[in-house]
C-alpha cells in the first residue's frame, strides 16, 4: 500500500528534458534486437546489453509475470452527417453492438457518424469525462469486420499512420485476450524462441491480463502526485498463474514483472500482503514513491515520458534519484524511448 507521507509529491521531481530525436517511430529490425539497459536496483550499478542478454540478469527459479493482453484495432476513421470527419476509439464492449468510446470530432448525443456502406454509430448517452455510448447500425456485430475497418491505436507521439507492421509489432507475441487499447510495451522485446531459452535455463513464466486502457496516455495534471487518480482497468489472474507467483514467494524465488502492467495487476490482487488472490477485478493503483512492493523483486520496462505515471512507478521500485540518474545515461547514450524505444531490467 502507498505510505501516507511519499517522499517525493511533486510533479516537477518526475520531470527531464528529452530530445525529440530519441523518441522512437518505429520498432527495431528484430525484437529482441533492442537495446537493454540493466540497472542494479542496490547499487546504482549500470551495464549496456543487448535485450537478448536479459538471461544474464535472469537466475535459475525466477519467475516472469508476463501480461497476455491483446491490442485490437480500436480506432475508427468516420464521417458526420455534414461530411466532416470524426474518429471513434472503443474502449469497453457494454453488449453487442455498444460500447463506451472516445469520439474525436463529434460528441453531440443522437449523432450518427458513417463507419463503412450501411453502418453507422449512433451517440447514445454520455459517460465519465469525455466518455461516449455509441451504438452500432447495420451490423450484427461491429467486432467482424474490424479486421478490415479498425486501425491500431499507437501512441500520439508515434507520427505515422498505423500500417500492416505496426499491426504485428505492436503486439506482443504471447498476446491471446483481446480488449487492450495499448500494447504492454514491455513485453514487445521478447520472440517465442527467446522465451523458450529462458524456460530451458529453468526461469518460470506465469500470465496475468490487464487491458490497458486509455489511461495509460492520461497525463498528471495536478501538482501534488498523490491527488492524482487512475482510470480502472480491468485485469484477471488464473487459479495456476495465482499458485505459481504465491509459490515462488513462498520458496523465496524472485518475481520479476515484464511491464508496468503486470506490476500493476500483481501488487493490485495481493492487496498489501505477498499473496495473490486469482480472479477479475479492476485496477486503480497509482503506485509512486513511498509505495511498498509487496510481490514485486524485479521489472523489465521501457522508458517513459517524463512526469508521467508509469516514471513515478519505476522511481518508487528503483529510486526516483536512481531512476531519473539512469535515464540521463540513456540519453547520453542515444538509447531509444517510449513504446517502439530501447528496454530497461531493475533488479
Amino acid at each position: 500500500m502507498t505510505s501516507p507521507v511519499a517522499e517525493y509529491l511533486n510533479i516537477t521531481d518526475f520531470d527531464f528534458d528529452l530530445p525529440k530525436s530519441l523518441i522512437a517511430q518505429e520498432p527495431s529490425l528484430q525484437r529482441d534486437r533492442s537495446r537493454l539497459l540493466a540497472l542494479n536496483r542496490a547499487t546504482g550499478c549500470i551495464d549496456h546489453r543487448i535485450f537478448t542478454d536479459i538471461d544474464q540478469y535472469l537466475l535459475p527459479g525466477d519467475l516472469l509475470v508476463i501480461n497476455n493482453t491483446k491490442v485490437f484495432p480500436c480506432r475508427l476513421l468516420a464521417t458526420k452527417p455534414g461530411g466532416g470527419r470524426a474518429e471513434i476509439f472503443l474502449l469497453h464492449e457494454r453488449g453487442q453492438n455498444l460500447w463506451e468510446v472516445l469520439v474525436k470530432g463529434c460528441s453531440t448525443t443522437g449523432k450518427r457518424l458513417r463507419i463503412t456502406d450501411g453502418v453507422e454509430a449512433e451517440i447514445t448517452g454520455e459517460g465519465v469525462g469525455s466518455v461516449r455510448t455509441v451504438r452500432f447500425h447495420g451490423i450484427e456485430d461491429i467486432r467482424s469486420i474490424l479486421p478490415e475497418i479498425g486501425k491500431t491505436p499507437l501512441p500520439p507521439y508515434i507520427k505515422h499512420e498505423a500500417d500492416k507492421v505496426d499491426r504485428e509489432r505492436y503486439q506482443t507475441v504471447y498476446a491471446v485476450h483481446e480488449g487492450a487499447v495499448a500494447a504492454p510495451t514491455a513485453g514487445l522485446h521478447f520472440t517465442g524462441e527467446l522465451l523458450q531459452r529462458l524456460m530451458t535455463k529453468g526461469i518460470e513464466i506465469a500470465t496475468v491480463t490487464l487491458h490497458v486502457g486509455p489511461g495509460t496516455f492520461q497525463p498528471v495534471r495536478v501538482q501534488t502526485i498523490s491527488e492524482h487518480r487512475m482510470l480502472p482497468e480491468r485485469y484477471s489472474i488464473t487459479e495456476s498463474s495465482a499458485q505459481r507467483i504465491n509459490r515462488a514467494k513462498a520458496e523465496g524465488r524472485r518475481v520479476i514483472a515484464v511491464g508496468t502492467t503486470s506490476v500493476r495487476t500483481i501488487e493490485t490482487a495481493a492487496a498489501g500482503s505477498n499473496r495473490v488472490a486469482p480472479g477479475d477485478g479492476s485496477s486503480e493503483l497509482f503506485i509512486y514513491p513511498g509505495y511498498c512492493f509487496t510481490v514485486t523483486d524485479g521489472i523489465i520496462t521501457n522508458f517513459h515520458l517524463p512526469k508521467s505515471t508509469l516514471l513515478m512507478l519505476v522511481s518508487a521500485f528503483a529510486g526516483r534519484e536512481r531512476t531519473l540518474s539512469a535515464y540521463r545515461t540513456a540519453i547520453a547514450e542515444k538509447y531509444r524511448f517510449y513504446s517502439y524505444g530501447d528496454a530497461m531490467i531493475i533488479a
